[in-house]
């Protein structure tokens, strides 16, 4: 006899996506959809029990940076360990579309200097069978993943491809240059493109350190670009900005809106340099949103932290000069060395030369960096510095940094939080967190490999600020569940995904709350060429399920691929769209 569902998800604790209070209920899940909710008399041809566990939509990650690795890869891991199963990509202005075969270097630099993602990966991992963006979406969706994927144009890709060496050099467009950039800005969301993403931020930078080539990208190329995505009628916008100049760059970004009527989000943080220049976005955002402005930021629920070690891109030794004497060698021939008193006692007391890193500042700011443990404090206290530490024993904080490196042999981590900790602890993301008009965004899974691991964002979201915090209030469960699901889906447009009700894709998390945890990052050596990136993983994580199969039991895979790329806004169920 035929079963009533596919799937029934039995007698969990559903915190639905909607907002409202957790109940019990069973979910049905028939022919990758939700089929119903409630208490279900009808069998499953596959049953899951999740007394005693949360049932959740699939989270949403709307600020990925998979370009490449969707390109060769399966799983959008770390990502779809953290029960996300749906990424968007193309952020920040970066990507490989369009691109004629002469720029393919060209993109590939500026990838490895904004996200961090070496040269020799992409050069051997992309398969370029693709020139414009359209084919680049048709390459995609010949694959399968473990999520459903979105992509965005790239504002870079895009200058590039019609204006070559002058757009690369960011020479100010010509009128013809932003005709033809909008209308393949209309192509391109015609063909499934979520949207058109641009940066403005001098940290974005191509591996010899030239600017992006969109950071003087003038207000009207900008606001022809947005209008091409107008004249399709559907995409939206996404922006990376110093706001070096707040009012100007806000007032700049609303008359975008103003003129195209196409959704816009931004990158929000808090500046060490300018620890109060959020508030100014906050407000503007306010303002925006009364005057009926489709505008929001993705902020980030913990601090972006750069991570040093032994393994990493980097560590507060890399320009000792004994240092770089031993940089070649494999990692358990430096350790040796490093363990060698005479080796250890000329290392401390060279003097390294400046150096700036991602994080803007010099890796040696013992008094703004932390040990990395095997469970990660990422609101750590100032007490427990390394500059504190040091102090405490009578030490030189060089001595401690490297002994911490040196446990796990030669793979302890240091953690440095440069955005959104500048007053020494996390309450203004807890400020941007629970504006109405912010969605918790910038994970920036796929990249930043050997120096940024934010991937697990999700899970941080969930354990921390709904049970474990303890420096100040926290979040309800059914808040932050909404905000990583319903809330980041509808940002993007997509409309069909994010709630436990009949009709919405069935995408879906069962967690056992209570054991939901974050290991400490570490490093594998699978991409490409061999090449090494930062992977986090989380235990917890029941099972995953997208489009109502499967994908993950206890984070594992099971090997269920039933991600397809997504093109375009998706619109919400008929049922729910009619209420």
């Amino acid at each position: 006899m035929e079963k009533a569902f596919d799937l029934v998800v039995r007698g969990g604790t559903l915190v639905d996506g909607s907002g409202g209070a957790p109940f019990e209920a069973d979910v049905g899940v028939k022919d990758g959809r939700i089929a119903a909710v409630g208490r279900l008399a009808g069998a499953g041809a596959e049953e899951i029990d999740a007394r005693g566990m949360l049932v959740t939509p699939g989270f949403v990650d709307i600020h990925t940076h998979y370009d490449g690795q969707a390109t060769w890869d399966e799983r959008m891991q770390p990502s779809s360990w953290h029960g996300v199963t749906s990424v968007v990509m193309g952020n920040c202005g970066v990507g490989f579309a369009p691109c004629r075969p002469e720029d393919h270097d060209r993109l590939v630099r500026l990838m490895e200097g904004v996200e961090d993602i070496p040269f020799p990966v992409l050069s051997q991992g992309l398969p370029w069978n693709w020139e414009s963006y359209p084919d680049y979406l048709d390459a995609l969706a010949r694959r399968r993943f473990d999520v459903d994927v979105g992509s965005q144009l790239p504002h870079a890709a895009l200058r590039v491809f019609v204006m070559g060496e002058r757009g690369a050099n960011r020479e100010p467009a010509t009128e013809a240059d932003i005709h033809a950039m909008a209308a393949l800005a209309r192509r391109a969301a015609e063909a499934g493109a979520l949207g058109f993403s641009t940066s403005r931020t001098l940290n974005h930078r191509t591996s010899d350190g030239q600017p992006t080539p969109t950071l003087t990208a003038g207000e009207d190329e900008l606001t022809g670009i947005a209008l091409g995505l107008s004249a399709a009628g559907k995409g939206v916008l996404q922006v990376v900005s110093d706001f070096a100049d707040p009012e100007a760059e806000w007032a700049m970004l609303r008359r975008i809106v103003e003129r195209s009527g196409r959704p816009l989000s931004f990158s929000l943080v808090q500046s060490p340099r300018a620890p109060e220049s959020y508030k100014v976005l906050l407000a503007g955002l306010s303002e925006a949103n009364a005057a009926g402005l489709p505008m929001r930021a993705q902020v980030a629920g913990r601090a972006v932290g750069v991570l040093f070690g032994f393994e990493l891109t980097m560590n507060p030794f890399s320009q000792h000069p004994a240092y770089q004497e031993i940089a070649h060698l494999p990692l358990a021939a430096r350790v040796e060395r490093l363990r060698d008193p005479a080796f250890r006692a000329r290392l401390l007391h060279e003097e390294s030369e400046a150096q700036r890193c991602f994080a803007g500042t010099q890796p040696r700011a013992w008094d703004n960096m932390w040990p990395l443990g095997e469970t990660p404090d990422y609101e750590p206290t100032r007490e427990t510095t390394i500059a504190a530490l040091a102090a405490a024993r009578g030490a030189d904080p060089a001595e401690v940094a490297l002994d911490h490196m040196l446990t796990n042999g030669g793979r302890g981590m240091l953690y440095l939080p440069f955005l959104n900790y500048a007053f020494g602890n996390l309450d203004p993301a807890h400020e941007m967190l629970t504006h109405p008009d912010c969605v918790p965004g910038l994970s920036d899974g796929g990249a930043h490999v050997g120096m940024i691991c934010d991937g697990s964002f999700p899970t941080f979201n969930i354990t921390h600020w709904t049970r474990d915090r303890t420096r100040g209030p926290k979040l309800p469960l059914e808040r932050m569940i909404k905000a990583q699901c319903r809330d980041t889906a509808e940002t993007v447009g997509l409309f069909d995904r994010g709630v436990v009700a009949p009709g919405f894709r069935a995408d879906l998390n069962v967690i056992d709350y209570g054991r939901l945890k974050l290991h400490a990052p570490q490093v594998a050596y699978d991409l490409p060429a061999g090449g090494r990136r930062l992977i986090q993983r989380a235990d917890g994580y029941v099972a995953t399920i997208v489009a109502g199969e499967v994908t993950y039991r206890d984070g594992e895979p099971t090997g269920a691929l039933p991600g397809r790329l997504l093109r375009g806004a998706q619109a919400a169920p008929v049922r729910m769209a009619a209420e």
